[in-house]
């Protein structure tokens, strides 16, 4: 009897052990269900490793020496449009400066100020008497030349100041 229950051991045992096998059978099946999907990623990541640095190197050389001329020539074309913005605002604050000034200098009451100044100059550099209708005129037409060869010298003035701005900067960058 003792052999037949050795037997029964043997049997239990191996029995056990097929159930340990099954179930590592399961557990690896669970394990590799993923395996085509990984694969061909692990290709992948594999083929961008297999790349040989002297072929990267060369393909970088490639792509720089085409692309390069033209991000040269984009920079260029932006640091002109840059120069001529900084240009044009500095036209712009010459022409705020010289409106500033020419509004600085007109009357406020819209006009009843200036009669009273023409009046007076008109007293003033005649003596005592008043002009008559045509000298009036002609002295009128005189002021407003006058006002505005003073407004195209002013202009002249600042235009010259702006091009010794724009001479300075070129001169620096230079």
């Amino acid at each position: 009897m003792t052999t037949a229950s050795t037997y029964g051991e043997c049997v239990a045992s191996l029995r056990t052990s097929l159930s340990f096998l099954e179930s590592s059978v399961a557990t690896l099946g669970t394990g590799v269900e993923d395996f085509p999907r990984l694969s061909s990623v692990l290709k992948t990541v594999r083929h961008y490793e297999l790349i040989p640095q002297p072929t990267l190197a060369a393909a970088e050389a490639s792509l720089r020496d085409e692309i390069g001329p033209f991000v040269a020539l984009l920079l260029d074309r932006a640091d002109k449009h840059l120069e001529r913005q900084a240009r044009r605002i500095e036209t712009l604050k010459a022409r705020a400066d010289l409106n500033a000034g020419r509004l600085s200098h007109l009357p406020d009451d819209n006009g009843a100020d200036t009669k009273q100044q023409n009046k007076t100059r008109t007293t003033k550099s005649t003596g005592s008497r008043r002009l008559d209708g045509e000298a009036a005129l002609r002295a009128k037409v005189v002021r407003q030349r006058k006002e505005a060869l003073k407004y195209s010298v002013e202009r002249l003035e600042l235009e010259v100041l702006q091009k010794e701005r724009e001479l300075r900067v070129r001169l620096d960058k230079a």
